[in-house]
């Protein structure tokens, strides 16, 4: 495996719109020998999934006070806040055709080290959770493309618990599935149950210890490295114009919809827009935290044009791979939101 540092000119980066740029200019358009390793830590961002609402799911008031970059990301999932005492992951490889939503595969090499450290009660629970004592320190998500997978997570070491509180939105039936009445009462950081001897560690030398175990070398020296050169900068710095520091990618022009309906599903959190006129759907938009494979415009695409009612519903669903395009759920859930 293969470590590459997100550091330009000797400096580390810690703006996220650049950060994910480096990430999915890796997946995109780095193809080694072995697989990559990530590790990146960013300053006052929150990290929206892919298929979700942007100004449904921050805080705009706080966002724009506390000058909070707002990124989306190419993966599904919910949002997260990441500042200084957050560290995210990222490991990159082939698509083996088996991986996409096998959470423990990657998250294992994470939760041996945090064991080693005294965390003993770090666990992968529900569909991209770690947890400790029932408490959240970590989400995670995946994205696949031309035969590569990514699948990274953030680890909340030392963060400002109460930022997240301020910059995220949750959905109150996200909450009250799991029995817990605020975003306060479910996360935690990693920190308070370290081992004595590392009580000391910020969350760069924990990233260090992280790199030690995973690599099992004795000195970072050690881990095996691929060198970001200027031409990979080059198409970093474009990725990120085009898409991750770009206002129409992260935020996007929302029209105005008619028709909303959002639920808990077994899948997770799916919201639905729909313009009807005359009883025909005219524009559509789906959003939510589930983690599907493709496009969610293709599905879309599928209801314009279509009767407003349970039967062609029900045909413009069994059109799709809906398992591909949303996870494992059945046909019914899906109808019975959006009729």
């Amino acid at each position: 495996m293969y470590y590459v540092k997100n550091e330009r000119n000797g400096q580390e980066i810690v703006d996220a719109r650049i950060n994910l740029a480096i990430e999915y200019y890796l997946l995109n358009e780095i193809e080694l020998d072995e697989p990559i390793l990530l590790f990146y830590i960013n300053d006052n961002a929150i990290i929206v999934g892919k298929n979700q609402n942007t100004f449904e799911e921050v805080n705009t008031d706080y966002v724009n006070q506390h000058d909070v970059t707002v990124v989306r990301r190419f993966s599904g999932g919910g949002a997260v806040y990441h500042d200084l005492g957050v560290l995210c992951f990222c490991f990159i490889t082939k698509d083996d055709g088996d991986s996409f939503r096998d959470f423990k595969k990657f998250t294992s090499p994470v939760i041996d080290a945090l064991h080693k450290m005294g965390v003993e009660g770090a666990e992968l629970k529900g569909r991209n959770d770690l947890v400790i004592d029932e408490k959240k320190f970590s989400g995670n998500a995946m994205y696949s493309k031309n035969g590569r997978l990514t699948a990274h997570g953030t680890l909340m070491f030392d963060s400002e618990i109460e930022a997240v509180v301020g910059a995220l939105k949750p959905k109150k039936h996200k909450l009250e599935s799991k029995g817990i009445k605020s975003i306060r009462s479910r996360v935690t950081n990693i920190k308070p149950y370290l081992n004595d001897d590392y009580q000391y560690m910020n969350a760069k030398n924990f990233r260090e210890k992280l790199l030690l175990n995973i690599f099992d070398v004795s000195e970072v020296s050690e881990v095996k490295e691929y060198k970001l050169t200027e031409s990979d900068w080059e198409k970093i710095d474009k990725f990120a114009e085009t898409y991750t520091a770009n206002w129409d990618w992260n935020y996007g022009k929302s029209p105005k919809f008619d028709l909303e309906r959002s639920e808990r599903l077994s899948v997770g959190t799916v919201e639905v827009k729909l313009n009807v006129n005359r009883g025909i759907i005219q524009d559509i938009k789906i959003f939510g935290d589930f983690f599907g494979l493709g496009e969610i415009s293709d599905v879309e695409n599928k209801f314009i044009g279509k009767t407003y009612e349970e039967k062609a519903i029900r045909e413009a669903f069994e059109d799709v791979d809906i398992n591909k395009y949303f996870g494992k759920v059945e046909i019914d859930e899906l109808v019975n939101l959006f009729y």
